[in-house]
């Protein structure tokens, strides 16, 4: 089958189409013809050194890319009884962990699927995955009804699940964006969208309960003046969070953490039945073919992106 690997830490030419053995079905596993996947941020930092790439070094080789598949299950391991061959299944797999999604072919514990919906596409479905669950699991947590909710990127992909998230959850929702995509964010159902480059956003907005911090550095500072005492920040987990951050917002009794998503079928679930009712929908702003898997990470790279890449195998 053909796959992406990735040679070395680097640029784009680091990422080379090759051909390996398709996977088999291990215990609780069933292999998934991929239909299509998507890329995300965590995918480039580990291309570029960053990440999980020192873990995958020592571990694997060769060492294959992302999480996000939507596909067909082609084959079924001994007791993997939550799907048949034929199914359409998506989900994050592996995460974290070696997810190797980047193939036309990947071998995923069966408890890290769902069942596709019928009425969203496998490019709908791949991207609803990584970026979707991040959002759900944090705002499932944190947030309750009635809380006003401050979602930074809202346009991006854990931005523009976490909007529409948000507001299903019965939260009140204010997202920042550039100017360029403040309808875009209107759209998924947000109740004010600050445009981030006219002002600076703790002038429009105070006594936020949450805060969503896709950024962090700077952003998640500046943040902290517009908690409520007693509120909460999350960060995804990046380089530029550190203690420092967590003990300025004690200082004001503001719970400042990073939190990291994890593979789970049941929450894969719920993300299907609001992609089905329609509660839910995914942006796909560009999609690729495998082979160009360089160009994806390269458009990935400009930071512009609103809503997901994905790509088509």
């Amino acid at each position: 089958m053909n796959a992406i690997i990735l040679k070395e830490a680097g640029d784009v030419n680091q990422l080379q189409l090759v051909e390996i053995e398709k996977p088999i079905a291990a215990v609780g596993e069933v292999v998934v013809k991929t239909q299509a996947l998507s890329i995300n941020p965590v995918d480039m930092k580990t291309r570029l050194g960053k990440s999980f790439y020192n873990e995958f070094k020592s571990k694997y080789d060769p060492i294959i890319l992302g999480w996000d598949i939507s596909g067909i299950v082609e084959s079924v391991g001994e007791n993997a009884t939550e799907f048949k061959v034929g199914d359409q299944v998506f989900g994050m797999v592996n995460f974290p962990g070696h997810g190797k999604a980047y193939a036309e072919y990947v071998a995923a514990p069966a408890s890290h699927l769902a069942k596709k919906p019928s009425n969203v596409s496998h490019e709908e479905a791949a991207a609803a995955t990584l970026a979707a669950l991040t959002a759900y699991q944090i705002l499932n947590r944190h947030i309750k009804k009635g809380d006003r909710v401050l979602i930074h990127a809202a346009a991006g992909g854990v931005g523009h699940y976490a909007v529409q998230i948000a507001k299903i959850l019965g939260a009140e929702v204010i997202g920042t964006a550039s100017a360029k995509n403040i309808d875009f964010v209107q759209s998924l159902g947000a109740d004010q969208v600050i445009d981030y480059s006219a002002q600076p956003f703790e002038n429009a907005v105070k006594d936020v309960d949450f805060v969503l911090d896709t950024l962090s550095g700077e952003t998640l500072y500046r943040s902290i003046n517009v908690v409520k005492n007693g509120g909460t920040i999350i960060s995804l987990p990046s380089a530029g969070f550190n203690q420092e951050m967590v003990e300025a917002g004690q200082q004001k009794n503001i719970h400042i953490a990073f939190e990291m998503v994890e593979s789970s079928g049941k929450d894969m679930q719920q993300i299907a039945d609001w992609l089905e009712s329609g509660q839910l929908k995914s942006t796909v702003s560009q999609t690729f073919p495998l082979v160009q898997m360089s160009q994806a990470h390269a458009s990935l790279e400009t930071g512009r992106t609103r809503g997901k890449i994905v790509i088509t195998v």
